[in-house]
């Protein structure tokens, strides 16, 4: 079963959003990350977002957030202000 990392930020702006949409779309993921599927949701009139990556396995799981907890602050879309781990139940794409 594929899990899923959800993670809150707060203080996210327009403009920091569409460079991180540069940075991502432009650059390679960190060095040593597993596959994952990443959707990222933002509200830019409340300043919040929500990443969900979607790791295949709880080792790929383990991993990756072991290497998103450590990158800098600096590099995240606002202040972090949650981490869940979720079971993905069900997916679908039509």
């Amino acid at each position: 079963m594929a899990i899923a990392r959800v993670v809150t930020f707060d203080g996210v702006t327009k403009d920091r959003m569409e460079e991180m949409n540069r940075e991502m779309s432009e650059g390679d993921p960190p060095e040593g990350f597993p596959p994952a599927e990443v959707i990222v949701l933002h509200d830019a009139e409340a300043e919040k977002s929500l990443a969900i990556v979607i790791f295949e396995t709880d080792d790929d799981y383990k991993r990756g957030d072991e290497i998103l907890n450590a990158m800098p602050a600096g590099d995240t879309p606002g202040q972090r202000t949650s981490v869940t781990r979720y079971d993905v139940a069900h997916r679908m794409k039509s």
